[in-house]
Protein backbone atom coordinates (compact mmCIF):
# COMPACT_ATOMS: atom_id res chain seq x y z
CA UNK A 1 0.00 0.00 0.00
CA UNK A 2 1.20 3.98 -0.70
CA UNK A 3 1.71 5.32 2.45
CA UNK A 4 0.37 9.08 2.30
CA UNK A 5 3.04 11.89 2.67
CA UNK A 6 2.23 14.72 4.12
CA UNK A 7 3.07 18.41 3.23
CA UNK A 8 4.88 21.05 5.22
CA UNK A 9 1.36 23.45 4.59
CA UNK A 10 -0.49 20.52 5.81
CA UNK A 11 2.15 19.64 8.79
CA UNK A 12 2.54 23.32 9.94
CA UNK A 13 -0.79 23.90 10.08
CA UNK A 14 -1.29 20.29 12.28
CA UNK A 15 1.22 22.32 14.54
CA UNK A 16 -0.88 25.49 14.67
CA UNK A 17 -3.83 23.69 15.56
CA UNK A 18 -2.56 21.53 18.53
CA UNK A 19 -0.23 24.06 19.64
CA UNK A 20 -3.68 26.94 20.19
CA UNK A 21 -5.56 23.53 21.73
CA UNK A 22 -2.62 21.71 23.63
CA UNK A 23 -2.24 26.18 25.07
CA UNK A 24 -5.60 26.56 25.90
CA UNK A 25 -6.12 23.17 28.05
CA UNK A 26 -3.08 24.13 30.00
CA UNK A 27 -4.34 27.42 30.55
CA UNK A 28 -7.97 26.23 31.60
CA UNK A 29 -7.23 23.13 33.03
CA UNK A 30 -3.67 23.07 34.18
CA UNK A 31 -3.42 24.71 37.97
CA UNK A 32 -0.62 27.08 38.19
CA UNK A 33 2.69 25.58 39.37
CA UNK A 34 6.43 24.65 38.50
CA UNK A 35 5.28 21.54 36.49
CA UNK A 36 2.82 24.37 34.13
CA UNK A 37 4.86 27.32 34.61
CA UNK A 38 8.97 26.72 34.54
CA UNK A 39 9.39 23.10 33.10
CA UNK A 40 6.02 23.27 30.52
CA UNK A 41 5.22 27.01 29.67
CA UNK A 42 8.69 28.40 30.64
CA UNK A 43 10.81 25.56 29.60
CA UNK A 44 10.15 23.28 26.64
CA UNK A 45 7.64 25.71 24.88
CA UNK A 46 9.74 28.25 25.65
CA UNK A 47 13.33 27.12 24.65
CA UNK A 48 12.01 25.30 21.75
CA UNK A 49 9.98 28.10 20.32
CA UNK A 50 12.73 30.86 20.70
CA UNK A 51 14.63 28.24 18.88
CA UNK A 52 13.35 27.89 15.95
CA UNK A 53 12.36 32.21 15.47
CA UNK A 54 16.30 32.32 16.20
CA UNK A 55 17.13 30.17 13.21
CA UNK A 56 14.68 32.39 10.76
CA UNK A 57 16.66 35.06 12.37
CA UNK A 58 19.67 33.25 11.51
CA UNK A 59 18.57 33.17 7.75
CA UNK A 60 17.95 36.67 7.38
CA UNK A 61 20.36 38.91 6.33
CA UNK A 62 22.32 36.32 4.31
CA UNK A 63 19.39 35.08 2.63
CA UNK A 64 18.00 38.40 1.63
CA UNK A 65 21.30 39.71 0.42
CA UNK A 66 22.23 36.85 -1.61
CA UNK A 67 18.51 36.82 -3.10
CA UNK A 68 18.74 40.69 -3.81
CA UNK A 69 22.12 40.11 -5.52
CA UNK A 70 21.49 37.48 -7.45
CA UNK A 71 18.07 39.15 -8.62
CA UNK A 72 19.43 42.60 -9.17
CA UNK A 73 21.82 40.95 -11.29
CA UNK A 74 19.17 39.28 -13.55
CA UNK A 75 17.84 42.93 -14.49
CA UNK A 76 21.24 44.17 -14.23
CA UNK A 77 21.61 44.32 -18.17
CA UNK A 78 18.68 46.33 -18.89
CA UNK A 79 20.72 47.65 -22.67
CA UNK A 80 19.19 44.60 -24.02
CA UNK A 81 15.50 45.33 -23.69
CA UNK A 82 15.98 48.63 -23.23
CA UNK A 83 12.82 50.19 -22.57
CA UNK A 84 10.68 47.01 -21.63
CA UNK A 85 13.10 46.09 -19.00
CA UNK A 86 12.87 49.49 -17.35
CA UNK A 87 9.13 49.74 -17.40
CA UNK A 88 8.66 46.71 -16.71
CA UNK A 89 10.65 46.92 -13.33
CA UNK A 90 8.97 50.40 -12.23
CA UNK A 91 5.43 48.29 -13.12
CA UNK A 92 6.62 45.82 -10.68
CA UNK A 93 8.32 48.04 -7.92
CA UNK A 94 4.94 50.73 -8.66
CA UNK A 95 2.54 47.74 -7.62
CA UNK A 96 4.24 46.56 -4.44
CA UNK A 97 4.26 49.43 -2.87
CA UNK A 98 0.71 50.15 -3.91
CA UNK A 99 -0.07 46.51 -2.72
CA UNK A 100 1.87 47.19 0.97
CA UNK A 101 -0.21 50.61 0.88
CA UNK A 102 -3.53 48.81 0.36
CA UNK A 103 -2.68 46.24 2.96
CA UNK A 104 -1.89 48.76 5.75
CA UNK A 105 -5.38 51.30 5.09
CA UNK A 106 -7.00 48.01 5.37
CA UNK A 107 -5.83 46.49 8.85
CA UNK A 108 -5.79 50.20 10.61
CA UNK A 109 -9.69 49.85 9.25
CA UNK A 110 -9.96 46.22 10.48
CA UNK A 111 -7.76 46.08 13.50
CA UNK A 112 -6.76 42.69 13.46
CA UNK A 113 -4.90 43.15 16.60
CA UNK A 114 -7.23 44.87 18.87
CA UNK A 115 -8.21 43.10 22.10
CA UNK A 116 -5.27 40.83 21.66
CA UNK A 117 -2.97 42.09 24.71
CA UNK A 118 0.51 40.16 24.25
CA UNK A 119 2.50 42.77 25.77
CA UNK A 120 2.84 40.37 28.90
CA UNK A 121 4.13 37.22 27.05
CA UNK A 122 7.71 38.35 26.29
CA UNK A 123 10.69 40.37 27.69
CA UNK A 124 11.53 40.95 23.96
CA UNK A 125 8.74 44.22 24.14
CA UNK A 126 10.23 45.40 27.12
CA UNK A 127 13.30 46.51 25.61
CA UNK A 128 11.63 47.83 22.63
CA UNK A 129 11.11 51.45 22.48
CA UNK A 130 9.11 53.32 19.69
CA UNK A 131 11.94 55.10 17.60
CA UNK A 132 12.56 58.35 17.91
CA UNK A 133 11.44 60.56 14.91
CA UNK A 134 13.57 60.99 12.56
CA UNK A 135 13.70 63.44 9.42
CA UNK A 136 12.93 62.50 6.04
CA UNK A 137 15.73 63.88 5.05
CA UNK A 138 18.04 61.11 7.45
CA UNK A 139 15.96 58.51 6.77
CA UNK A 140 16.52 58.48 3.45
CA UNK A 141 20.55 59.17 4.21
CA UNK A 142 20.41 56.07 6.20
CA UNK A 143 19.57 53.91 3.56
CA UNK A 144 23.50 54.63 2.31
CA UNK A 145 25.61 52.38 4.36
CA UNK A 146 29.18 54.31 5.39
CA UNK A 147 30.09 50.75 6.52
CA UNK A 148 28.27 47.75 4.70
CA UNK A 149 29.81 45.59 7.16
CA UNK A 150 28.62 47.07 10.05
CA UNK A 151 25.16 46.99 8.02
CA UNK A 152 25.55 43.80 7.76
CA UNK A 153 26.61 42.55 11.42
CA UNK A 154 23.65 44.85 12.72
CA UNK A 155 20.72 43.87 10.05
CA UNK A 156 20.40 47.50 8.78
CA UNK A 157 18.09 45.80 6.00
CA UNK A 158 17.75 48.65 3.84
CA UNK A 159 21.52 49.39 3.71
CA UNK A 160 21.59 45.68 3.11
CA UNK A 161 19.26 46.16 0.15
CA UNK A 162 20.87 49.29 -1.40
CA UNK A 163 24.05 47.55 -1.33
CA UNK A 164 23.25 43.87 -2.83
CA UNK A 165 21.22 46.13 -5.49
CA UNK A 166 23.52 48.26 -6.41
CA UNK A 167 26.44 45.25 -6.40
CA UNK A 168 24.21 42.63 -8.29
CA UNK A 169 23.63 45.63 -11.24
CA UNK A 170 27.77 46.02 -10.98
CA UNK A 171 27.95 42.27 -11.58
CA UNK A 172 25.10 42.19 -14.62
CA UNK A 173 27.29 44.78 -16.14
CA UNK A 174 30.83 43.79 -15.98
CA UNK A 175 29.51 40.37 -16.86
CA UNK A 176 32.24 37.61 -18.30
CA UNK A 177 34.75 39.59 -16.86
CA UNK A 178 33.55 38.92 -13.22
CA UNK A 179 31.67 35.08 -13.94
CA UNK A 180 33.54 33.57 -11.00
CA UNK A 181 31.70 36.54 -8.48
CA UNK A 182 28.56 36.06 -9.90
CA UNK A 183 28.31 32.56 -9.71
CA UNK A 184 29.56 32.68 -5.88
CA UNK A 185 26.59 34.79 -5.31
CA UNK A 186 24.43 31.83 -7.62
CA UNK A 187 25.70 29.67 -5.30
CA UNK A 188 25.93 30.75 -2.06
CA UNK A 189 22.15 31.79 -2.56
CA UNK A 190 21.44 28.34 -3.72
CA UNK A 191 22.95 27.08 -0.23
CA UNK A 192 20.79 29.44 1.27
CA UNK A 193 17.16 28.41 -0.45
CA UNK A 194 18.52 24.83 0.79
CA UNK A 195 19.40 25.81 4.23
CA UNK A 196 15.62 27.83 4.50
CA UNK A 197 14.44 24.61 3.46
CA UNK A 198 15.55 22.72 6.14
CA UNK A 199 14.76 25.06 8.73
CA UNK A 200 11.26 25.11 7.24
CA UNK A 201 11.08 21.30 7.89
CA UNK A 202 11.41 21.99 11.58
CA UNK A 203 8.54 24.99 11.49
CA UNK A 204 5.35 22.27 12.42
CA UNK A 205 7.61 21.83 15.82
CA UNK A 206 8.24 25.53 15.84
CA UNK A 207 4.53 26.60 15.75
CA UNK A 208 3.35 23.80 18.27
CA UNK A 209 5.76 25.36 20.79
CA UNK A 210 5.21 28.96 20.04
CA UNK A 211 1.22 28.72 19.51
CA UNK A 212 1.30 26.94 22.82
CA UNK A 213 2.84 28.89 24.71
CA UNK A 214 1.29 32.00 23.70
CA UNK A 215 -2.32 30.34 24.58
CA UNK A 216 -1.05 28.99 27.92
CA UNK A 217 -0.72 32.11 28.32
CA UNK A 218 -4.09 34.25 26.34
CA UNK A 219 -6.64 31.53 26.38
CA UNK A 220 -9.13 31.23 24.00
CA UNK A 221 -9.57 35.18 23.26
CA UNK A 222 -6.41 34.76 20.60
CA UNK A 223 -8.76 32.91 17.94
CA UNK A 224 -10.73 36.23 16.62
CA UNK A 225 -7.81 38.67 16.16
CA UNK A 226 -6.20 35.35 13.93
CA UNK A 227 -9.73 35.66 12.28
CA UNK A 228 -9.32 39.33 11.78
CA UNK A 229 -5.97 39.05 10.40
CA UNK A 230 -6.70 36.26 7.92
CA UNK A 231 -10.31 38.45 6.58
CA UNK A 232 -7.93 41.78 6.40
CA UNK A 233 -5.26 39.74 4.12
CA UNK A 234 -7.57 37.98 1.79
CA UNK A 235 -9.59 41.81 2.00
CA UNK A 236 -6.26 42.98 0.67
CA UNK A 237 -5.70 40.25 -1.77
CA UNK A 238 -8.57 40.84 -3.30
CA UNK A 239 -8.44 44.62 -3.81
CA UNK A 240 -5.07 44.07 -5.39
CA UNK A 241 -5.88 41.77 -7.63
CA UNK A 242 -9.25 42.75 -8.44
CA UNK A 243 -9.29 46.47 -8.43
CA UNK A 244 -5.39 47.37 -8.38
CA UNK A 245 -4.34 44.98 -10.98
CA UNK A 246 -7.41 44.81 -13.13
CA UNK A 247 -8.22 48.53 -13.39
CA UNK A 248 -4.23 49.10 -14.31
CA UNK A 249 -5.10 46.56 -17.31
CA UNK A 250 -7.94 48.65 -18.71
CA UNK A 251 -6.35 51.81 -18.10
CA UNK A 252 -3.28 50.71 -19.84
CA UNK A 253 -4.75 48.63 -22.81
CA UNK A 254 -8.35 48.92 -22.72
CA UNK A 255 -8.35 45.27 -23.26
CA UNK A 256 -11.69 43.42 -21.50
CA UNK A 257 -10.22 42.39 -18.27
CA UNK A 258 -12.98 39.84 -17.44
CA UNK A 259 -11.48 38.22 -20.66
CA UNK A 260 -7.94 38.23 -18.95
CA UNK A 261 -9.45 36.63 -15.83
CA UNK A 262 -11.24 33.97 -18.03
CA UNK A 263 -8.41 32.79 -19.73
CA UNK A 264 -5.64 33.17 -17.07
CA UNK A 265 -7.58 31.28 -14.29
CA UNK A 266 -6.03 28.27 -14.87
CA UNK A 267 -2.63 29.33 -13.98
CA UNK A 268 -4.16 31.15 -11.02
CA UNK A 269 -4.99 27.56 -9.86
CA UNK A 270 -2.31 26.11 -10.57
CA UNK A 271 -0.17 29.03 -8.63
CA UNK A 272 -2.27 28.49 -5.93
CA UNK A 273 -2.68 24.77 -5.84
CA UNK A 274 1.47 24.90 -6.25
CA UNK A 275 2.13 27.91 -3.58
CA UNK A 276 5.03 28.91 -5.72
CA UNK A 277 5.85 31.35 -8.69
CA UNK A 278 8.53 29.39 -9.61
CA UNK A 279 6.64 26.36 -10.83
CA UNK A 280 4.21 28.75 -13.09
CA UNK A 281 6.65 30.69 -14.76
CA UNK A 282 6.47 27.87 -17.67
CA UNK A 283 2.34 27.87 -17.90
CA UNK A 284 2.27 31.37 -18.04
CA UNK A 285 4.67 32.20 -20.19
CA UNK A 286 2.60 29.47 -23.03
CA UNK A 287 -0.83 30.52 -21.33
CA UNK A 288 0.22 34.16 -22.28
CA UNK A 289 0.69 33.67 -25.79
CA UNK A 290 -1.92 30.95 -26.85
CA UNK A 291 -4.35 32.71 -25.26
CA UNK A 292 -4.09 36.46 -24.84
CA UNK A 293 -1.34 36.87 -27.97
CA UNK A 294 1.85 38.00 -25.85
CA UNK A 295 4.76 37.99 -27.75
CA UNK A 296 7.30 35.19 -25.45
CA UNK A 297 10.18 37.88 -26.62
CA UNK A 298 8.20 39.54 -23.94
CA UNK A 299 7.06 37.35 -21.59
CA UNK A 300 10.24 35.04 -21.60
CA UNK A 301 12.14 38.45 -19.49
CA UNK A 302 8.88 39.42 -17.91
CA UNK A 303 7.65 36.68 -15.97
CA UNK A 304 10.86 35.15 -14.43
CA UNK A 305 11.88 38.27 -13.57
CA UNK A 306 8.04 38.86 -11.77
CA UNK A 307 8.51 35.47 -10.50
CA UNK A 308 11.85 37.38 -9.18
CA UNK A 309 11.11 40.48 -7.79
CA UNK A 310 7.31 40.96 -7.84
CA UNK A 311 5.99 39.80 -4.75
CA UNK A 312 2.86 41.88 -3.98
CA UNK A 313 1.06 39.37 -2.13
CA UNK A 314 3.93 39.09 0.66
CA UNK A 315 4.22 42.55 0.73
CA UNK A 316 0.26 42.53 1.73
CA UNK A 317 0.57 39.85 4.08
CA UNK A 318 3.45 41.54 5.33
CA UNK A 319 1.51 45.22 6.25
CA UNK A 320 -1.29 43.53 8.06
CA UNK A 321 0.94 41.57 9.73
CA UNK A 322 2.75 44.68 10.49
CA UNK A 323 -0.49 46.28 11.90
CA UNK A 324 -1.63 42.98 13.52
CA UNK A 325 1.62 42.78 15.80
CA UNK A 326 1.25 46.43 16.51
CA UNK A 327 -1.59 46.89 17.92
CA UNK A 328 -1.22 42.90 19.66
CA UNK A 329 1.67 44.40 21.39
CA UNK A 330 0.53 47.76 22.33
CA UNK A 331 3.34 49.84 20.18
CA UNK A 332 1.99 52.75 18.81
CA UNK A 333 3.26 53.21 14.98
CA UNK A 334 4.11 56.79 13.59
CA UNK A 335 3.49 57.89 10.16
CA UNK A 336 7.19 57.81 9.79
CA UNK A 337 7.65 54.09 10.64
CA UNK A 338 4.31 53.23 7.83
CA UNK A 339 6.84 54.90 5.32
CA UNK A 340 9.80 52.91 6.51
CA UNK A 341 7.52 49.83 6.25
CA UNK A 342 6.35 50.56 2.54
CA UNK A 343 10.10 51.19 1.51
CA UNK A 344 11.02 48.06 2.92
CA UNK A 345 8.55 45.76 2.22
CA UNK A 346 8.79 46.86 -1.83
CA UNK A 347 12.43 46.64 -1.45
CA UNK A 348 12.61 43.37 -0.03
CA UNK A 349 10.22 42.15 -2.30
CA UNK A 350 12.86 42.23 -4.69
CA UNK A 351 14.78 39.46 -2.59
CA UNK A 352 11.59 36.79 -1.64
CA UNK A 353 12.35 34.15 -3.60
CA UNK A 354 9.18 32.16 -5.57
CA UNK A 355 8.96 29.36 -3.22
CA UNK A 356 6.77 28.63 -0.03
CA UNK A 357 7.28 30.09 3.16
CA UNK A 358 10.49 32.35 2.43
CA UNK A 359 7.99 35.70 2.78
CA UNK A 360 7.94 34.59 6.68
CA UNK A 361 11.33 35.08 6.71
CA UNK A 362 11.69 38.39 4.94
CA UNK A 363 8.73 39.57 7.38
CA UNK A 364 11.43 39.60 10.27
CA UNK A 365 13.57 41.82 7.98
CA UNK A 366 10.05 44.01 8.10
CA UNK A 367 9.43 43.77 11.31
CA UNK A 368 13.26 44.67 12.46
CA UNK A 369 13.05 47.97 10.34
CA UNK A 370 9.89 49.08 12.83
CA UNK A 371 11.25 48.03 16.06
CA UNK A 372 8.59 44.71 16.40
CA UNK A 373 9.10 42.24 18.23
CA UNK A 374 9.60 38.82 16.16
CA UNK A 375 7.85 36.88 18.29
CA UNK A 376 4.45 37.93 16.58
CA UNK A 377 5.37 35.65 14.14
CA UNK A 378 4.01 32.87 16.23
CA UNK A 379 0.88 33.51 15.80
CA UNK A 380 1.31 34.56 11.84
CA UNK A 381 3.00 31.72 10.78
CA UNK A 382 0.06 28.87 11.40
CA UNK A 383 -2.71 31.10 9.48
CA UNK A 384 0.12 31.83 6.98
CA UNK A 385 0.51 28.76 5.47
CA UNK A 386 -3.06 28.97 4.78
CA UNK A 387 -2.91 32.11 3.15
CA UNK A 388 0.32 31.09 1.03
CA UNK A 389 -1.34 29.88 -1.87
CA UNK A 390 -3.77 33.06 -2.72
CA UNK A 391 -0.29 34.78 -2.47
CA UNK A 392 1.18 33.11 -5.04
CA UNK A 393 -2.25 33.41 -6.82
CA UNK A 394 -2.10 37.33 -6.91
CA UNK A 395 1.69 37.25 -7.98
CA UNK A 396 1.17 35.17 -10.65
CA UNK A 397 -1.49 37.23 -11.99
CA UNK A 398 0.22 40.53 -11.18
CA UNK A 399 3.64 39.05 -13.69
CA UNK A 400 0.95 38.33 -15.93
CA UNK A 401 -1.09 42.12 -16.21
CA UNK A 402 2.41 43.68 -15.94
CA UNK A 403 3.69 41.40 -19.36
CA UNK A 404 0.67 41.99 -21.15
CA UNK A 405 0.51 45.72 -20.90
CA UNK A 406 4.10 46.09 -21.71
CA UNK A 407 3.24 44.05 -24.34
CA UNK A 408 0.69 46.18 -26.03
CA UNK A 409 2.88 49.08 -25.40
CA UNK A 410 5.35 47.70 -27.77
CA UNK A 411 2.89 46.36 -30.51
CA UNK A 412 3.65 42.88 -29.03
CA UNK A 413 0.26 41.54 -28.50
CA UNK A 414 -2.55 40.03 -31.06
CA UNK A 415 -5.68 40.88 -30.27
CA UNK A 416 -7.29 38.48 -31.91
CA UNK A 417 -5.85 35.89 -30.01
CA UNK A 418 -6.89 37.54 -26.82
CA UNK A 419 -10.43 37.93 -27.76
CA UNK A 420 -10.74 34.47 -29.71
CA UNK A 421 -12.08 32.43 -26.85
CA UNK A 422 -15.32 35.06 -26.65
CA UNK A 423 -17.99 34.15 -28.66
Amino acid sequence: MKKSKLGLTTKIFIGLIAGAIFGILLNYFVPNGYIKDDILINGILYVIGQGFIRLMQMLVVPLVFCSLVCGSMSIGDTKKLGTIGVKTLLFYLATTAIAISVALVIANFINPGMGLDMSSLTTTVQNVTTTESTSFADTLLNIIPTNIFNGLASGTMLQIIFFALLLGIIIAKLGDRVEVVGNFFSQFNDIMMEMTMIVMKVAPIGVFCLIGKTFAGIGFEAFIPMLKYMIGVFLALGVQCFIVYLGLLKLFTGLNPIIFIKNFFPVMAFAFSTATSNATIPLSIDTLAKKMGVSKRVSSFTIPLGATINMDGTAIMQGVAVVFAAQAYGILLTPMDYITVIGTATLASVGTAGVPGVGLITLTMVFNSVGLPVEAIALIMGIDRILDMTRTAVNITGDAVCTTIVAKQNNAINKDIYYQMTE
